[in-house]
């Protein structure tokens, strides 16, 4: 039986308006497109270059602080979270999902074309090595990184620790309170999908663009979009296949996979190179970014304008953060039960120094070979296409044809994971943030990313999806200062609260406050209650509860309401202007039941819980067994303690006063 579409109508209907408006000029104006895409990008880039650069020093400085101030102990969910995945997997799918299709494409690539052709240095000389190296660092460092993070954190937090939709407008929520779910909220998630889409079909055209440069070196197959074509397709359909299969079972299996063998890769290419040159090179390429760091990040050549910064440095700005929606959202749904410190030192280290030693075995490798055997004919075969330079480089190395196949291997399993995560990411946003949404939608979501990658590769090739890619970008670096303020509001409004806690009153176990029976007592010890009972519960006894106190709060001039979601949760939750609403909410929770027979190999057994959790992310707690009038109790318990709280200098915090700090 075909199950209808789960969509948010204004967010799915209005992206395919503004990516129809943009692929329509290809269209129409097939032997214009070009030169139209090339006008946008740079007209954007000379007027708001200063605007990509300045941001993105923003979001690095903001996650820097985030991470070692006082808020990094803050965690992305409720305080007893526990993470979803072990470390190793949410390391290779945060990598998988970042740049992969990226490193390989310019692993080569970039450090040669600087080397040939740096920002200042004298061509092919060693102060240009030098630079070259530091510029691709810098390219690929932290500060890409901080850019999805930014992203990433906001729609965390917000997602998991207010109990807000997974979708970019959540991350809003202090500026806009309940304004996100109108029209500014669905130009945010529109910005957010038409961005992601030509972030990813830019990736997807610069993957197929190399995929066909090894079948040309491999097979002699010739180089076009009667190659490119085909490929786009059938790479499509293996993303499709994949995206079926589930998050779990898909995208993590083939990151893991595909983490293995690019580090086998590198390896190789560490092994069989000037080894030892190498290592020395990497600590030289460390001092070197970490000595020019704040100087390149604000660095905009204003008195020494070149076209140099708007190809290179602008462009990969405008890049990452095109891409921040999917990668962001991506390590969002994959970073809960994280802490803010645990999750920015991750996310902004860990994948950047493997990119650094990535680059650096790599890139030196390269102009090692071209000022020796090479005779600059790697440099050479750059200059003219750069989507061959890897094949050429592995000619001087041995066993060519198969580090070339296997290179070939690693991007089309990058462009998989690319378009598989972009389509799950793009999907959920368009559905107001659902996670479990139909099998067709996200089929229809990964075929539209192809879509769009084929159409702009036919309108003007790569230059036409990097300008689309510049376009998209400028009204979500926007969105994303919007994040930035939003995230440093609520993180603030939840430190000032715990400060603020041991002044208010004290939950009490909600058995012995309510005048829960020691004979009730102990017959929920004795029999522990199954899911079903727990389900009809929160049903029979929570909701009408709820619905009793919100009808009396509403009749005292505070308005309420009660809340349900697709999981069987439920809410009271009470808006509030300038401060975080009132929530009083019970879900379903599961808690395996520990076995301590020493050679048990059963499953464990699951314990069932109606558990309670606030907007403040605080610790719930199990209320199964309370009937009505003590749940209303319990619940005028937490109001009693939300008031104290927003009563107090705290509450003040949302709105620029100071912050009370104190204890006492």
């Amino acid at each position: 039986m075909f199950k209808p579409f789960i969509i948010n109508r204004p967010v799915f209907f209005g992206s395919l308006l503004v990516i129809g408006a943009f692929l329509a000029v290809g269209i129409v104006f097939p032997n214009q497109a070009d030169e139209v895409f090339g006008s946008v990008q740079t007209g954007i880039l000379q007027s708001f270059g200063w605007f990509y650069l300045l941001s993105v020093g923003v979001f690095l400085i903001t996650v820097l602080l985030l991470c070692f101030g006082r808020y990094g102990c803050l965690k992305l969910g409720p305080d007893d979270a526990t993470p979803d995945f072990k470390f190793t997997s949410w390391i290779a799918m945060l990598f998988a999902a970042g740049m992969g299709i990226g490193l390989m494409f310019y692993a080569v690539g970039e450090p040669m074309t600087h080397f040939m052709a740096p920002p200042t240095a004298e061509p092919r000389s060693i102060q240009a090595m030098r630079e070259a190296m530091t510029v691709t660092f810098f390219h690929w460092g932290i500060h890409a990184w901080a850019i999805y993070a930014v992203v990433g954190l906001s729609l965390a937090y917000f997602g998991y620790r207010y109990n807000l939709p997974l979708t970019i407008r959540s991350g809003l929520y202090p500026l806009l309170k309940e304004r996100i779910n109108g029209p500014i909220g669905h130009a945010v998630d529109i910005f957010a999908i038409v961005g992601t889409m030509f972030g990813i079909a830019t990736s997807l055209g610069v993957g197929v663009s190399q995929i066909n440069a090894g079948l040309a070196y491999l097979l002699g197959a010739p180089v076009g979009p009667i190659v490119q074509l085909p490929l786009i397709a059938l790479v499509t359909a293996l993303a499709t296949a994949s995206v079926v299969s589930g998050l779990d079972k898909g995208v993590r299996i083939l990151s893991e996979t595909n983490l293995v063998v690019a580090i086998l890769l590198m390896l190789f290419v560490l092994v069989v190179g000037p080894t030892a040159q190498l290592f020395r090179d990497l600590v030289q390429n460390l001092g070197l970014y970490l000595d020019t760091l704040v100087l390149r990040t604000f660095n905009i050549y204003a008195y020494q304008p070149t076209p140099w910064i708007d190809a290179w440095t602008l462009f990969y700005w405008a890049w990452w953060i095109s891409w921040s929606p999917f990668v962001g959202m991506f390590i969002a749904r994959i970073s809960r039960g994280r802490t803010v410190r645990e999750f920015v030192t991750a996310v902004l280290f860990i994948p950047a120094g493997f990119t650094f030693i990535w680059m650096t075995v790599f890139g030196n490798t390269a102009m090692f070979i071209d000022t020796g055997v090479a005779a600059g004919d790697v440099g050479q075969a750059i200059a003219t296409d750069i989507s061959t330079g890897l094949f050429h480089f592995f000619q001087y190395l041995p066993f060519s044809g198969l580090t070339s196949t296997l290179a070939i291997i690693l991007v089309a399993i990058f462009f998989i994971t690319s378009s598989d995560s972009g389509s799950l990411v793009v999907d959920s946003i368009a559905a107001g943030g659902e996670t479990e949404t139909t099998t067709g939608q996200r089929v229809f979501w990964c075929v539209m990313e192809g879509v769009v990658a084929a159409s702009l590769l036919l309108a003007g090739g790569l230059p036409a999806l990097q300008s689309a890619t510049v376009a998209s970008a400028l009204p979500f670096a926007i969105v994303m200062l919007g994040l930035v303020w939003s995230l440093y509001l609520g993180m603030r409004s939840d430190l000032a609260q715990q400060y603020a806690r041991p002044a208010a009153p004290a939950p009490v176990a909600p058995a012995q406050a309510a005048g829960l029976t020691w004979q009730r007592r102990l017959t929920l010890m004795m029999r522990a209650p199954t899911k079903e009972d727990v389900a009809a519960f929160i049903t029979e006894e929570v909701r009408p509860a709820l619905q009793q106190v919100a009808r009396e709060l509403t009749d005292r001039g505070r308005p309420a309401r009660v809340e349900t979601d697709e999981t069987g949760s439920i809410a009271l939750r009470s808006p509030a202007e300038n401060l975080r609403d009132f929530v009083y909410g019970v879900s379903l929770a599961s808690l395996p039941i520990p076995n301590f027979a020493p050679l048990a190999t059963r499953r464990p057994e699951q314990r069932y819980e109606a558990r309670t959790y606030f907007s403040s992310g605080g610790r719930g707690y199990d209320i199964m067994g309370l009937h009505r009038d003590q749940l209303i109790a319990d619940v005028l318990v937490q109001f009693e303690r939300y008031l104290h709280l927003t009563q107090s200098p705290a509450s003040q915090l949302l709105h620029g006063a100071p912050e009370h700090t104190s204890n006492e």
